[in-house]
């Protein structure tokens, strides 16, 4: 079990300024509970933005700095690269952006991280758009999903991260879910204690660009795992451990039926998005337990 006496408290500020409903703030505050003080973290632009700045300005007690929507994992290897030649293996260097950061924009400069077994620790929190400057729809937004630069629906799926991370072999990488914050935060530690490049893909329920009633975020978090459109399980040393393989899953439509950018799919849409998520998930499971008894 995760030890709890150890976590730190307060290094989230009390009040900030992220939308009512917001999954990003219980993430973030969840993550300095388990990483502590002695950790320096990288946030991009973006709605992880509101944490940085100097002063009275910042939602965080602990040092970092905000770079460009690029960098975030080049400026978290720099810092690590500079406390390895003081000494520190210790401080936790911690790069926390959102999917357009990462998967799109960010991707070569992970990509890089991964590579050289830099000691970095990084956090996606995917709402699945690019919701900080208009919620225009990004490689991660799923399919058929609503945005500003897909009003008819994103016509593919999702870019799947983690396997791009298991092409790197990387020593850790999982997916966290808002709905089971036990199973986030011993992911938090594994990823802190891994020594070498660690990443948590943390799905991120969004009320203003998924357009639901903001009370429903943890509800929703708990459905896109019961019904397979978000899948939990790890990457640890080349082994996999699926968290959350469902023998039976619950109708799609209990995720998409409360989110506004659904509301437009005709029924045939969603018998088609049933069966894609339905397949994907039999599919993607089935391939991680082949992989799994391969290593």
């Amino acid at each position: 079990m995760f030890d709890l006496q150890h976590e730190a408290k307060g290094l989230v500020s009390h009040g900030n300024s992220a939308c009512a409903g917001c999954g990003l703030e219980l993430i973030m505050r969840k993550t300095m509970e388990v990483l502590g003080e002695d950790t320096i973290i990288i946030i991009p632009p973006g709605c992880s933005a509101l944490f940085s700045g100097f002063g009275n300005e910042s939602g965080l007690k602990i040092p970092g700095f905000q770079g460009n929507l690029e960098n975030t994992a080049a400026c978290a290897a720099g810092v690590r690269a500079a406390l390895n030649a003081k000494g520190n293996t210790e401080t936790t260097v911690l790069g926390f952006a959102g999917d357009g950061a990462t998967v799109d924009i960010g991707l070569q400069a992970l990509s890089g991280v991964w590579e050289r077994r830099d000691k970095v620790m990084y956090i996606c929190y995917d709402n699945e758009a690019y919701m900080n400057t208009g919620i225009q729809g990004s490689s991660s937004t799923p399919y058929y999903a609503s945005t500003t630069t897909t009003p008819s629906g994103k016509p593919t799926g999702k870019k799947n991260l983690m396997e791009i991370a298991m092409a790197h072999d990387i020593p850790y990488a999982a997916t966290a879910s808002l709905s089971n914050l036990n199973d986030f935060k011993k992911k938090l530690k594994k990823a802190k204690d891994t020594d070498g490049p660690s990443l948590i893909h943390i799905q991120t329920p969004c009320p203003t660009g998924w357009r639901y009633e903001p009370s429903k975020s943890i509800q929703l978090a708990k459905s896109a795992v019961e019904t397979g459109a978000w899948i939990l399980y790890e990457y640890e040393e080349g082994k996999i451990t699926i968290n959350s393989k469902l023998k039976d899953l619950k109708p799609i439509e209990e995720y998409i039926g409360i989110q506004g950018r659904f509301k437009k799919l005709s029924d045939d849409q969603k018998s088609e998005l049933q069966e894609y998520v339905s397949d994907y998930y039999h599919k993607y499971v089935s391939k991680l337990e082949r992989m799994s008894v391969e290593d």
